[in-house]
Order: structure tokens, then C-alpha cells, then sequence
């Protein structure tokens, strides 16, 4: 096999995706420090996804309705208070409620910090609601997120293992037949490419970089916009065991090389159930800014300046190609940053790694500098990356 980095096509674009504006954060902090807590509230919630108050009457008490995913948001903002309500279940005749409320019991100690499940009649609900001038935006940006992600991700695992009842019908949109044909192609591209390389690495006894060739493809599949259901939920699991430190390396990649074995078994069919489209009211991922991704870089910058200094350009570009995932993964990046991300990973696809180096270099320093206001090969700015390269 030649020595040449995976493929790497972008997702396609998701629907009525929450689009990032940093702007935003910035006013909702000027007003809460002003004591503006109302407006404060108004701009965090911009910031969360300019979409939900699109023509709304600011000024006046709002009653907000919002999908995510198979949940649905509810936000009240009157003079005084904010509230969050999100219907969660229904208890049906076979629920196993012993079972189900043990487990609910135990969701409300963690990982919920903020918002509570409660029992109301045969229903289950989050809520949360506090004063409006106790609307800190960090504050509201977490309850937000945290009853948005989990609303949508517990409720099928509950009605699957408990018997209880989703408390509406997902309202999600199907891939057109093309878009479906290209998500296939490229998870099917994926997973032959993982499947090459675990190969020829197994064959080289190279096998840190087991580890490497898991993640990244894990993380190509989670970061398509469009996966959806158990699908996601599994993917997740398994990004969080790969990266978790505590857990013996190599148990790491032996668990990571099962789950992959399982993923190369699925059908077309079996992928296509759980790739489709679905409203977000907030991204799943956290907040990020130009400081939060420069102190994430840096997170790793020593690494990165050990392998060029060793002009290890193998290591560099594996290391260098699943940190950049992680960053998707986990941070609401602005448009052009995630681009300049695509750009780069799509320029180094199927090159020698003493070429695809110097490229992810390129946009890691940039990063790393606080320079990508425009796309990867366009950034500005003498960092780091030029007093190298020149």
C-alpha cells in the first residue's frame, strides 16, 4: 500500500444548521455587565441560533418553540423570568417504570447540573426556569445545551431499554436519494480507507497509529451533520472512550478496532435509518471563540513542535488530522474556520506525508495565531508557520 494520507471528502451541508456569529456573545456580555440582563438574554440566545428570534417583537413577552432533533424546546422570557421546558416521554402501559424512574433519578444527579426531569401525570418533562437578572450567558447557554442535547439523546435509548413512549413524532427530513447515495459513499469510502490502513499498519507493527486511523474515521462519521439516532449515540460513546486517559491504551485501541469491525458489518440500509436531517434549536457542540480555539491549539503545541523539530512528518500528519476532527467535534467553530479545517483536509487527501505536512502545518499555526478570517491558503499574518517556512 503507498504511503499516502486517507481521503477526506466535507459533509454535505446540513438543514437550518445553528450558524455561529461571535458577535453575539459579545453584546450579551457588554449587557450583563450593564445590567441589560433582558438584552443579555435576547443576544444569548442570538448567539445560540440567530434563526429563533427572527422576526420576533423582542420587546414584548416571547413563547418560543423549537425542535431538537426528536425534542422540542420551549423557552418563556417575560419581565421577570426565564424558563426552559422540554417534554420528554410518555409512560405507556408496558413502560417498566421502576427501571425508568431509578434511571431518571439518576440522570437528574448527572450528568444534568441545571435542568431537572420531573413526573407530571404520565409525563416526563426537563425544566429549568430562573429570574431574569440572574441570566448570566454562560449560564443560559448551558441550561440551553444541556436540556437541548439530552432531551434528544435519552429519549431513544429510554424507549428503547424502558418501553416508554416518545412523547411526539421526530419531525426530521429524509435525505433526498442523492444526497443519501453521496452520505453512503462517503462513509462507505471511510470504511475502506480504515480498513487499508488498520491493514497496513497491522502489517508494519505500527500499532500506536491503530489508535489514530479509529479515531479519525469515528470522528468523520459523527461530524456529518445529518447522523442522527443510536447511529450517533454509539459514535459518541466511542469518541469519549478513545480520548478518556484513564483507560489503559491499548484496551483503548482493542475496543475502538471491535467497534470498527462492527461498523464495517452494517448495511447500507443499516446506516441510511439513521442519517437524515433534523431541526436543531442549539448546536450540539460547545461554544468556541478566536481565544477558545487558540487555547485549545495550544493544548497541543508541544507535540506538535517535538515533530517538527524531529521531522517526524508521518506522526505530525496523523496527529495534526484527528485534532483538527476533535476541534469540530466538540466546538461550534464559525463558518470560516470550519472551512479553512475542510479546505486543508481535503488538500492533503492521498499526498506523501513530507508534502501533506508543511499544508497542516499551515492552518494549525494559523489557528494557533488567531488568523483565520479568511480560508486556509488565504490566511494573513507572519505566525509561527512563516518564520519556519518563510
Amino acid at each position: 500500500m503507498k504511503n499516502v494520507l486517507p481521503r477526506f471528502q466535507r459533509p454535505l451541508q446540513g438543514i437550518a444548521e445553528p450558524k455561529t456569529d461571535v458577535s453575539y456573545w459579545d453584546k450579551a456580555m457588554d449587557a450583563y455587565d450593564a445590567k441589560s440582563y433582558r438584552q443579555s438574554l435576547i443576544e444569548t440566545i442570538n448567539y445560540i441560533n440567530p434563526a429563533i428570534l427572527a422576526n420576533k417583537n423582542t420587546a414584548e413577552d416571547l413563547n418560543l418553540v423549537h425542535n431538537q432533533g426528536s425534542a422540542e424546546i420551549q423557552v418563556s422570557i417575560d419581565q421577570n423570568t426565564f424558563s426552559v421546558k422540554a417534554p420528554f416521554l410518555r409512560i405507556a402501559e408496558g413502560t417498566n417504570k421502576v427501571a425508568l424512574f431509578r434511571k431518571v433519578a439518576e440522570v437528574n444527579f448527572a450528568p444534568l447540573t441545571l435542568a431537572q426531569i420531573h413526573l407530571s401525570g404520565k409525563e416526563l418533562w426537563f425544566e429549568f426556569s430562573m429570574p431574569i437578572t440572574l441570566c448570566q450567558p454562560y449560564k443560559v447557554y448551558d441550561v440551553l445545551r444541556e436540556i437541548s442535547v439530552f432531551a434528544d439523546d435519552y429519549d431513544d435509548e429510554f424507549v428503547e431499554k424502558y418501553k416508554a413512549d416518545f412523547y411526539k413524532e421526530s419531525n426530521t427530513q429524509p435525505l433526498t436519494g442523492e444526497e443519501a447515495e453521496t452520505a453512503w459513499q462517503q462513509i462507505s469510502d471511510i470504511l475502506e480507507d480504515y480498513k487499508n490502513y488498520s491493514a497496513f499498519f497491522k502489517e508494519k507493527r505500527w500499532n500506536d497509529f491503530q489508535w489514530d486511523i479509529t479515531v479519525i474515521s469515528i470522528l468523520k462519521i459523527v461530524n456529518m451533520p445529518y447522523t442522527h439516532g443510536a447511529l450517533r449515540t454509539k459514535l459518541q460513546e466511542y469518541v469519549t472512550n478513545m480520548f478518556d486517559g484513564k483507560i489503559d491504551f491499548q484496551y483503548r485501541i482493542d475496543k475502538g478496532t471491535n467497534f470498527m469491525q462492527e461498523l464495517l458489518q452494517k448495511s447500507k440500509e443499516d446506516y441510511l435509518k439513521d442519517l437524515y436531517h433534523a431541526d436543531a434549536f442549539i448546536s450540539l457542540k460547545w461554544r468556541s471563540s478566536v481565544q477558545i480555539l487558540q487555547d485549545e491549539v495550544k493544548r497541543f503545541e508541544n507535540t506538535v513542535n517535538s515533530y517538527v523539530k524531529n521531522q517526524d512528518n508521518f506522526a505530525l500528519c496523523y496527529y495534526l488530522q484527528f485534532n483538527f476532527l476533535y476541534m469540530l467535534y466538540n466546538f461550534n467553530v464559525e463558518e470560516h474556520q470550519k472551512n479553512a479545517i475542510y479546505d486543508v483536509l481535503e488538500s492533503v487527501a492521498g499526498l506523501e506525508p513530507n508534502i501533506a505536512a508543511p499544508k497542516l502545518l499551515k492552518t494549525y499555526y494559523a489557528f494557533l495565531d488567531g488568523k483565520t478570517h479568511t480560508a486556509a491558503g488565504k490566511t494573513k499574518g507572519k505566525g509561527f508557520f512563516a518564520k519556519l517556512f518563510g
